[in-house]
This record gives C-alpha cells, structure tokens and sequence, in this order.
C-alpha cells in the first residue's frame, strides 16, 4: 500500500522569482503571489508546512486597477479612538503607497494564522524596478503564465 508523502521543512528548496507588475490588475497579481507564496503550484505541497517559494515584485506603482477600482474601492482603518476612522481610495493608496496596497491584497489571500504570517514575510514589493535582493539570482516570472 502506498501512502502519500508529506513535505517536512527540512527537505524543501525555495526558489526565488522575480515578478515585474507593469499593466497587471492587483487581484490577478495578488492571487498569483499568493498561490507561489503559499507553494501551491508544487507537487509536494503540505498543507500545515510552509513549502512556498520567495516572490520579489517590482513596479508596484504600475499596477492596474480595472473599472472604477481606483474611485471605489475603499480602506479603512480605525485609530480606536472616537472620529479616528481614515478612509482611503485605491486610486489615493496607489499613489501614495503601492506597496502597501499590494500587500493588503496578498495578505488577504493567506491563511490568518503563524504559518500565513511566515509566508507573507517571503514577500518583498518595491514600488519601482529596484531591489535588494540581486545576490539570491531570483528567476524571472511571467505571470500571465502562471495565471
């Protein structure tokens, strides 16, 4: 009888890509992270054991936002203190801070426990083509592909 095997933190070897967000809509781009992040599109996915890969993404301030995304869409957050409540647009946090708008996203998209926070910290955004990260020799990512 053959059982399945299971991935074990030890055994699995991360790769680095490297995703260029110039004209791709944030919730294509974000569902695709995560699903990299997460290590979905591995054979040897686990469920409860972090088998993602690391994704580097630059461009950020290009993003799409398909519609009336960039008017309608809203962000809030609360201060916790009476009339603390800040509203912003997608369109404003675009703008203003790509990455965060992004991460949001992606952040969405993974499990609300330790394990979607330690694939999360596998994320580096950048609003522009610059990085940090040129000495792990990251793989270029076509995300239309993947999609």
């Amino acid at each position: 009888m053959r059982t399945t095997q299971l991935a074990k933190p030890n055994e699995i070897e991360r790769k680095w890509y490297i995703i260029d967000a110039t004209d791709i809509s944030l919730g294509r781009l974000s569902a695709a992270i995560a699903t990299i992040l997460r290590g979905k599109n591995k054979p040897q996915y686990t469920p409860n054991v972090d088998t993602g890969d690391n994704v580097i993404v630059i461009n950020a301030s290009k993003l799409k936002l398909t519609g009336k995304k960039a008017a309608k869409k809203l962000y809030y957050h609360h201060s916790e203190y009476r009339g603390g409540m800040r509203i912003t647009s997608a369109g404003e946090m675009r703008a203003d801070n790509p990455v965060r708008l992004l991460e949001l996203s992606v952040k969405g998209m993974l499990p609300k426990n330790t394990l979607g926070r330690q694939e999360f910290m596998k994320m580096h955004v950048y609003a522009n083509a610059d990085h940090k990260q040129e000495a792990q020799k990251p793989e270029k990512l076509d995300i239309n592909k993947l999609i």
